[in-house]
């Protein structure tokens, strides 16, 4: 009888399993297109930048910056923006500077605060590379959709990032 209650018991689902709503067919397929596409498309602009001698996480700075008043942004600002951590953005910039695309200066009146600032050669490399990278998202992205599916995938996508952005600095 303990045998047999064992053997029943190893073939039920846990009580976890049973409470975890698992994706049906439908949005597994959708759910892991998503993945592939989102890997792919960065692995793709990323492959295209590289003749500019810049990652695709260069590329984003270089953009934040370009578009920050003064073409500057505090660390802090600067590693939220681009969904960083602090100490990867440090290393980041450190690379960047070392390259003459950004330089870090003090913060006026906080001793432990830090800008980032986009130099005049990364304002050039920004105004270089861009129209090659806007060619690239359109080629590999935009151009793929119908106005339609456009205005569909913006719809649709935009409550999550409302929502995902909502969530940022929570435990």
């Amino acid at each position: 009888m303990d045998m047999q209650t064992t053997d029943t018991a190893d073939t039920l689902p846990s009580p976890a399993e049973e409470e975890t709503p698992w994706l049906t067919a439908r949005e597994q397929r959708m759910w892991r297109a998503h993945l592939e596409v989102a890997k792919l498309l960065d692995y793709q602009l990323g492959r295209e930048l590289q003749p500019h001698n810049l990652a695709i996480n260069d590329y984003e700075i270089l953009v934040v910056l370009s578009e920050a008043p003064e073409r500057r942004m505090r660390m802090t600002d600067l590693a939220t923006a681009t969904l960083q951590s602090k100490s990867r953005l440090s290393h980041q910039i450190t690379r960047m500077e070392n390259a003459g695309l950004v330089l870090r200066q003090e913060c006026p009146g906080d001793r432990r605060g830090l800008y980032a600032n986009l130099t005049e050669q990364g304002w050039e490399t920004m105004q270089r590379v861009a129209p090659d990278h806007v060619r690239s998202v359109r080629a590999h992205f935009i151009d793929r959709f119908t106005p339609e599916q456009l205005d569909a995938m913006f719809e649709a996508l935009a409550p999550i990032a409302e929502h995902l952005r909502g969530l940022r600095g929570r435990a």
